[in-house]
């Protein structure tokens, strides 16, 4: 948990704001995530492009698997934030357990590659279009024939509440099939992702004491795309978000009190062991 705390401190309090229009704190994000990489033992690269005549960066640490052939694991987080949020939930709990499961999985290869990824440029006004960090990334895997069998998008995971209505849904007729206590974790996934999704659940139940919300939904339904894991849908390719459903639970999205003392550090220290049995049951 040590670590937990301190990468989300780092990225909301001792850096917080960082975007485009707060470049210098977008540089620092990237080169603190990626000297934490380093840290661990991996060597790093950079996916870089322009935006407004300004170089931002996908990072990646790629752990190799033990058989090439039996594809890609990429595993991503976005390290941007909008405008007047030092987004200690949104993103800074999900770039904290890509951290964390690339750490803990440093030295460890797995029969399938894993590919720990940083994200930039996930938020609005780049979410959905071209310049949007996952988008570029997911196009170049395509352009390059990159076999990816599963990417796993860490979205907003450190706020849970065990107040009834303190979980709302995108749409009316989802309040009688979930519960309507925010205090649990959410897998969401399109249909085609199915597979992927059922794996995921299955290993994450088997380790984390978090309760745990699985669903393969409509791509177009509000909510199911807004996260990374959509740009690898676009490409053809299967992915989730595992997420605490951000706007629908969290009452700070997207505003100047998204900080660190709102995050749950035990509940997200347990997610992060689920996702570790999880990476590890499909990477193999």
């Amino acid at each position: 948990m040590p670590y937990l705390r301190k990468h989300v401190h780092t990225l909301a309090s001792d850096i917080g704001e960082r975007n485009v229009w707060r470049y210098a704190a977008l540089r620092r994000t990237a080169d603190y995530i990626e000297a934490e990489l380093r840290g661990y033992g991996y060597s790093t690269s950079r996916q870089t492009y322009e935006v407004s005549r300004l170089p931002v960066d996908n990072i990646e640490a790629t752990l190799e698997g033990s058989s090439p052939a039996a594809g890609i694991i990429v595993l991503g987080a976005h390290y941007d934030t909008v405008g007047e949020c030092p987004g200690a939930n949104d993103n800074g709990t999900g770039v904290t357990a890509l951290l964390e499961l690339a750490r803990r999985f440093a030295g460890s290869p797995t029969r399938r590659t894993i590919r720990f990824v940083a994200f930039v440029n996930e938020e609005p006004p780049f979410f959905q279009t071209s310049r949007m960090g996952s988008v570029v990334y997911a196009n170049a895997a395509r352009a390059r024939g990159d076999r990816i069998v599963g990417m796993l998008s860490l979205e907003t995971m450190g706020y849970y509440s065990d107040e009834h209505g303190s979980q709302q849904y995108p749409v009316e007729t989802m309040r009688g099939l979930y519960p309507d206590v925010g205090n649990f974790i959410g897998l969401v996934s399109n249909e085609e992702s199915r597979e992927l999704l059922e794996g995921v659940a299955r290993a994450f139940r088997s380790r984390s004491r978090v309760p745990l919300q699985a669903a393969a939904m409509p791509a177009g339904l509000p909510g199911a795309g807004w996260s990374d894991h959509w740009s690898f849908w676009q490409a053809g390719y299967p992915g989730l978000m595992v997420t605490d459903t951000a706007p629908w639970r969290y009452p700070w999205y997207h505003t100047p009190q998204d900080t660190p003392d709102k995050i749950d550090f035990e509940k997200l220290a347990d997610v992060v062991d689920g996702l570790e049995a999880a990476l590890g049951a499909i990477a193999g």
